[in-house]
C-alpha cells in the first residue's frame, strides 16, 4: 500500500505547497499569549472563570477548523494526483515479412547445436525468433510455404503473438502430424508475390521481405524471378537466406532420387533485382551471422512515448476544506448566540 502510494501519489503544481509555512507560521503566533484585554467587574469575580472558559472553547474548536480548513485548501490548490504512466511504443517506419519454408526438406537435421544434431527448421526457428526480440518498434508478418504460402501472422507490433505463430509451425509429415501447409513442393515464386501484397498498400518508410529457403522452386503459379522484377517494381527489397550444408541432401523417403536442393543463383537474382542481399547459411552460428548481418543493414529507430493519466484527487481535499470552514462558521454563530 505504502509503495503504491509513494509511485502513483503527485502534485500536479506543488509550488502551492509553500503556502503551508505562513500558515503553520499563524498558527504559531495564535497560540503565543500576547496582550490581554479585560473588562472590571467589581464584586463579580464568578464572570473571569467564565471568561476562561470561552476562551479554552475557542482554542479547542475554532482554531482547529479554520487551520484545517487553511491547509487541505492549500494542498487542494497544490493539486494532488493520482498519476499512472504508460510507455507507448512506436513504430519504427520498417516493415517485414518472413517469409519461412516449411518443406519437408527442413527435416534434415544437418545442423548441430551444442554438438547434438539439429533440424533446419528447428535452427531457422532459433535464428528468426532472435532476430524479431531484436527489433521490437519494426512491424513484422510471417508467411510460411511449401506447396504453397499460407499467412500465419499479419504484419503487427503484437510480436508475442507473432512469435507464437512462428513456434507453432510444423512440417507436414503424414501420419505423424498434419503441418502448416498440407500441400507439397517448395513455391518460392508464390511465396514471394503473397509477401509482397501483404506490405504493397502499407505506408512505410523501408519495406523488407526475408526469404528463409532450402530448396529450389518446383510449385506455385508464379516463378521466383518473374515475382522478383514485380517486387522491384513496388521498392520493396529481399533478402534471401539458403539454409543446409553441402552434404545435407533429401531422404529418401522424400524423392526416390535424393539430391541437393539448393538454387544458389536464383536466391542471388532474387536478391540483387530487389536491392537485397544473399546468404547461404551452413551452421547454425552462419545463420545467426546473416541475420546479424541484416539486422545492422536495417537499421531502426527506437521511439517510445509516455502517456501520464492523471486522477484528480483535490475535489477531495477542497471538500474537507469547506467542511471545516462550514463546521467554524456553524461554532461561531452558536457561540455568539450563546453569549
Amino acid at each position: 500500500m505504502i509503495e503504491s502510494f509513494i509511485t502513483h501519489f503527485r502534485f500536479a503544481q506543488p509550488l502551492w505547497l509553500l503556502l503551508l509555512l505562513p500558515a503553520l507560521l499563524l498558527l504559531t503566533l495564535r497560540r503565543g499569549r500576547g496582550a490581554t484585554g479585560a473588562v472590571v467587574f467589581p464584586n463579580l469575580g464568578v464572570l473571569l472563570s467564565l471568561g476562561r472558559k470561552v476562551n479554552r472553547l475557542a482554542w479547542n474548536f475554532g482554531v482547529p477548523l479554520v487551520f484545517t480548513s487553511l491547509v487541505f485548501a492549500i494542498i487542494g490548490m497544490a493539486r494532488p494526483v493520482w498519476r499512472n504512466e504508460y510507455q507507448s511504443r512506436v513504430a519504427s517506419g520498417i516493415d517485414i515479412v518472413i517469409a519461412f519454408d516449411v518443406s519437408l526438406s527442413m527435416d534434415i537435421n544437418d545442423f548441430r547445436k551444442g554438438g547434438a544434431p539439429l533440424r533446419r527448421i528447428d535452427a531457422a526457428k532459433l535464428v528468426v525468433d532472435s532476430f524479431i526480440s531484436r527489433r521490437p518498434d519494426d512491424r513484422i508478418g510471417l508467411v510460411a510455404f511449401a506447396g504453397r504460402p499460407v499467412s500465419v501472422s499479419p504484419i503487427t507490433l503484437d510480436h508475442d503473438w507473432l512469435r507464437q505463430g512462428l513456434d507453432d509451425l510444423k512440417l507436414h509429415q503424414l501420419p505423424y502430424q498434419f503441418g502448416t501447409v498440407e500441400e507439397q513442393g517448395t513455391a518460392i515464386g508464390s511465396a514471394l508475390a503473397t509477401a509482397a501484397t501483404r506490405l504493397d498498400n502499407r505506408d512505410a518508410k523501408s519495406k523488407i521481405i526475408v526469404l528463409i529457403t532450402d530448396g529450389a522452386s518446383n510449385s506455385g503459379k508464379i516463378a521466383p524471378v518473374e515475382a522478383a522484377e514485380h517486387i522491384q517494381t513496388l521498392g520493396i527489397k529481399t533478402y534471401t537466406v539458403a539454409i543446409g550444408t553441402k552434404e545435407g541432401r533429401v531422404s529418401g523417403r522424400i524423392q526416390r532420387f535424393p539430391r541437393q536442393e539448393f538454387d544458389l543463383p536464383t536466391l542471388e537474382k532474387i536478391a540483387k533485382l530487389t536491392r537485397g542481399e544473399h546468404f547461404w547459411a551452413q551452421s547454425l552460428e552462419d545463420l545467426e551471422e546473416n541475420f546479424q548481418t541484416i539486422d545492422n543493414l536495417e537499421k531502426t529507430v527506437s521511439r517510445s512515448i509516455t502517456v501520464t493519466d492523471d486522477r484528480e484527487l483535490y475535489p477531495w481535499f477542497v471538500g474537507i476544506s469547506l467542511v471545516a470552514a462550514l463546521g467554524f462558521s456553524v461554532y461561531i454563530t452558536l457561540n455568539r448566540s450563546s453569549s
